[in-house]
């Protein structure tokens, strides 16, 4: 299996560590079952010492999973690998993913260790692993400002301890693809027993250089590449996994390897990822983007109808553009609802969740005439924020904008279960809006970002929005669905107004290590 290149998804784990991209534990079993139909061989579900949310989800996503090896992260510390330990025990492949700092610096600033005593600590984490599963990677965080003979050393110690995979990350960003490739190619040239262990990268996209990375470290050997949906992550990102798969896909002539993934599950696990979490995919991005297949220049237009590998390298469909489209309307009964739903793996616990669902995909089929995957997805997601302990509710809202004149809002909400209402004038009408919901709540947060989208085509398409909020350093996105944009807007922004109500600090593992 030389040849098989292993993916290993981290979606859950350092893409959740975006600021704001929090998700709850249900939306991150819906993320799961997308991946594991799209085929990915390893899931990272958390770090499940750092809060019990933490724990009970990789717990979830252990029972949900049957298919895919399910992850745990864990520092090189006992009480981590006990953690994850318990959390996997319902998983029918676990694997616990242990790691420490190895370069000069973070052995000497951070962790105030020597490099005997990090070695030591290396074979004492794998080893405690292995007292649980027999699958345990090993990860040297900052690996790309490590020392080489360092290097060689602690891999070598690990992989004798027991490890099965040996990860050397690019914590921080810094490399470019031909420095890569000569470390990766010489620590596995080097490490006497290298030829016992998967090789595996993890890169960050500070740069701009993640993905191309981490294709030079499949040239140089490695055959697993650690990665997430959208190239999601802390600061600019991790290496994406769609660039990734439909690269040595497309140049298997160039890289030589296959790997496993069902590519037609590529953009509605993307539009998944980017509903959950209210980071929007950009128009341009490779393979993903609303604009990755279309051609505006003339010439272009003219060599793909006449042959359409003029100017496209891969086909729309080979990645899931146009694969999955919802047929039901406004005539359609529970059963068929409750199929498209099973279909696109998304599951209720609670029979009055389904029964809230299909009331809201009556309610938005009466505004469209088509219902898309993506449009249902919105819906569902809606729906679990619904089901949120909400302080704060819309019940109205009235909008008044012309030109030449100033916008202004008149607002009802539900506050801890009594009514209030509030007007505002503003900028805009969302301006407008948002003031008067800040006239009742007072929250005293700060607007970070505000973003629109529209999730399918069509001038009657859903508008949805993203609102990031800040309130002392706590950061939480709201989103918001509707055919109405304004509608769309204040329920963002009340969505976010809920989550910093209720959100707890989170020991993420960049509070004190992070891979």
């Amino acid at each position: 299996m030389k040849d098989r290149l292993i993916i290993f998804d981290t979606t859950l784990r350092d893409g959740e560590q975006s600021p704001g991209a929090s998700m709850t534990q249900d939306e991150k079993v819906r993320i799961a079952r997308a991946l594991e139909r799209l085929k990915v061989d390893v899931i990272e579900a958390g770090f499940p010492v750092a809060s019990p949310g933490d724990f009970e989800a990789v717990k979830a996503v252990a029972e949900a999973v049957t298919e895919s090896t399910v992850c745990g992260l864990a520092r090189a510390l006992d009480k981590d690998i006990d953690r994850a330990a318990e959390a996997l025990k319902p998983a029918r492949r676990a694997r616990i993913h242990t790691f420490i700092a190895t370069s000069p610096i973070h052995m000497a600033k951070k962790l105030k260790m020597t490099p005997d005593q990090v070695v030591e600590e290396a074979i004492h984490a794998v080893r405690r692993a292995r007292r649980y599963t027999d699958d345990v990677e090993f990860s040297a965080e900052d690996a790309v400002r490590s020392e080489v003979d360092f290097l060689c050393r602690v891999f070598e110690a690990a992989i004798d301890a027991g490890a099965r995979t040996i990860n050397v990350p690019d914590t921080v960003g810094y490399s470019i693809p031909s420095v890569w490739f000569e470390r990766i190619h010489t620590l596995i040239s080097r490490v006497p027993n290298a030829d016992k262990v998967v090789w595996s990268t993890h890169c960050h996209n500070d740069l701009g250089m993640a993905v191309a990375n981490s294709l030079a470290a499949v040239q140089a050997g490695v055959r697993q590449v650690e990665c997430t949906i959208n190239g999601l992550g802390e600061r600019a990102g991790n290496a994406s996994l769609e660039e990734i798969v439909m690269a040595v896909k497309t140049r298997r002539d160039v890289f030589g390897v296959t790997c496993d993934i069902d590519t037609t599950q590529i953009v509605p696990t993307s539009k998944l990822v980017a509903t959950i979490t209210g980071y929007p995919v950009q128009p341009n991005k490779a393979i993903v983007g609303a604009n990755a297949f279309a051609h505006e220049s003339g010439i272009h237009q003219d060599g793909v109808l006449k042959h359409r590998e003029t100017y496209e390298i891969m086909r729309a469909e080979d990645v899931g553009w146009n694969a999955n489209r919802m047929v039901l309307g406004k005539h359609s009964g529970r059963n068929a609802f409750r199929a498209r739903l099973t279909d696109l793996g998304i599951e209720f616990k609670r029979e009055e969740d389904l029964n809230e669902a299909f009331m809201r995909f009556k309610e938005l089929a009466d505004k469209k005439h088509d219902i898309y995957d993506e449009d249902l997805q919105a819906l569902v997601t809606e729906t679990n924020l619904a089901a949120m302990h909400e302080r704060v509710k819309l019940i109205s809202l009235k909008v008044q904008s012309e030109t030449g004149e100033t916008p202004k809002a008149d607002i009802t909400l539900s506050v801890d279960g009594g009514e209030r209402e509030g007007a505002a004038t503003g900028g805009g009408p969302v301006d407008a809006t948002f003031r008067a919901i800040e006239s009742i709540v007072h929250s005293g947060c700060n607007l970070q970002l505000f973003s629109v989208n529209n999730i399918t085509t069509g001038t009657d398409a859903q508008g949805e929005v993203t609102v990031r909020l800040d309130k002392g350093g706590r950061i939480a996105n709201g989103q918001g669905a509707d055919t109405d944009i304004l509608v769309a807007s204040a329920k963002a922004y009340i969505n976010a107004l809920n989550k910093l109500s209720v959100t707890t600090e989170r020991a993420h593992p960049q509070v004190a290590d992070h891979i």
